[in-house]
């Protein structure tokens, strides 16, 4: 299992937060941890079990408290699992296997079984984005359907730009706001609750420093569920002119949303995915216990 953490002190802290966070869940949900070949993977489940299965997949350095905006929306017709994906401060194992290997699909795939689903919609943000893509890529017929949010692996990566956002973070709540800055491309003004659940996530956890692989064209020509893509204009982490200029061209079946003024960290996608969502159909679906 990889060292994601500073020491176990500080992975205690950043758990007891995130588990004070999840307190304040909208709604009414579940909390399950289901074991897969990566360790135990821990999952918020809302909604109507009878509904059509939607899957969340965060980005990188965050947890399933990212999607606290979307839920109560996308829950009235879905029944949401918010997973904490492996190898990032949430409640899941540590585990981060090399992200060229098949490793990932194959956790998601013990995941879907675990969790009693056929086939499900996904909405993934960055390396959540991604993960998604990855997985319907190499299982086309478990995904009904893609909402990516500045999803990684299409476009360029600015690595120089994440080494310096890695540095930035160990400079407490400066260093913190201003590597956001870097990111969205604009100055944010955030909560102070907000601030210091960030700089005490990255006091302590380690982010992940790996080249995120890229698709090739012809895998991307491959993906023939229905695809959103909601990209930020002045992303300074990812090439959104080639995101967009590659999904155009090699997945033409794809809604783009262009997001002027925006950077890789989007203002709430939450009202574009819900319309998006309201024109897939789900054939299959999970009716767990």
């Amino acid at each position: 299992m990889a060292d994601i953490y500073r020491s176990e002190a500080g992975r205690q802290l950043v758990e007891s937060q995130y588990r004070r966070i999840l307190e304040r869940w909208p709604g009414a949900c579940e909390h399950r941890l289901v074991p897969t070949g990566q360790g135990n993977t821990f999952v918020v489940v809302s909604g109507p079990p009878m509904a059509p299965p939607l899957v969340l997949l965060h980005g990188s350095g965050t947890n399933s408290a990212s999607w606290m905006r979307d839920v109560a929306t996308w829950s009235q017709s879905h029944r949401v699992y918010a997973v904490d994906m492996i190898g990032e401060p949430g409640l899941s194992a540590p585990s981060r296997p090399p992200l060229a290997l098949p490793a990932y699909a194959e956790w998601l795939d013990d995941v879907w079984r675990g969790l009693g689903i056929e086939r499900a919609s996904i909405v993934g943000i960055s390396l959540g984005g991604w993960l998604a893509l990855d997985f319907a890529i190499r299982r086309p017929n478990r995904v009904a359907s893609l909402s990516l949010i500045s999803p990684a692996g299409i476009g360029r990566q600015n690595h120089m730009l994440l080494l310096k956002v890695g540095v930035l973070r160990l400079f407490g709540t400066w260093g913190l706001l201003k590597s956001i800055e870097l990111v969205s491309g604009r100055k944010v003004s955030l909560p102070k609750p907000m601030v210091d659940a960030l700089v005490l996530v990255f006091r302590n956890f380690r982010p992940r420093m790996e080249r995120i692989p890229r698709f090739t064209d012809a895998a991307l020509a491959g993906v023939s569920m229905p695809v959103q893509v909601i990209i930020g204009a002045i992303d300074a982490l990812l090439d959104s002119k080639e995101i967009r200029e590659r999904i155009e061209r090699c997945v033409p079946h794809a809604s783009v949303t262009w997001v002027e003024n925006a950077g890789h960290i989007l203002p709430p996608q939450t009202a574009a995915v819900a319309e998006f969502l309201e024109g897939v159909s789900v054939s299959t679906f999970a009716r767990p216990a």
